[in-house]
């Protein structure tokens, strides 16, 4: 766990302005829909930081951020594997892509989205739909 939270610039600096903007656009929507812990971390080999909300000891979901790209990884178990797929059609192609790639391991499907934009977030709170209720609203 890291001591101290990056800054806002420091951040900017290292996913550019616009990835910013799109981050802080993410931040927010999760944050209007679920009240939990948020954890600042380093992003290990991959990416220079990791941000997980969490609740209970359980992870919702991982935002990263390294040199120009930020990423949202949310993992489903078998049972939220099942209810993806039954409603896979109402997902964008991109989404149902990312999906089908994901490696899966013991503990479940690992899917890694690197947005550049906001066009997915629809399909990202849809997603943490199937992980968790919203418990804020």
């Amino acid at each position: 766990m890291l001591n101290i939270p990056p800054a806002a610039e420091e951040l900017t600096n290292l996913i550019g302005k616009s990835l910013y903007d799109v981050w802080n656009g993410f931040v927010s929507l999760l944050d209007e829909n679920y009240d939990m812990e948020r954890i600042w971390d380093s992003g290990g080999k991959a990416w220079k930081y990791e941000y997980k909300y969490r609740r209970g000891g359980k992870t919702l979901c991982s935002l990263y951020a390294r040199e120009n790209c930020i990423g949202f990884m949310v993992i489903f178990g078998k049972d939220e594997r099942t209810k993806f797929e039954e409603e896979r059609d109402c997902y964008s192609k991109e989404t149902q892509t990312v999906y089908d790639k994901a490696q899966t391991y013991h503990d479940g499907k690992w899917m890694m989205f690197e947005p550049t934009d906001t066009a997915l977030f629809d399909d990202f709170i849809r997603l943490l739909h199937i992980k968790r209720k919203p418990n804020r609203k």
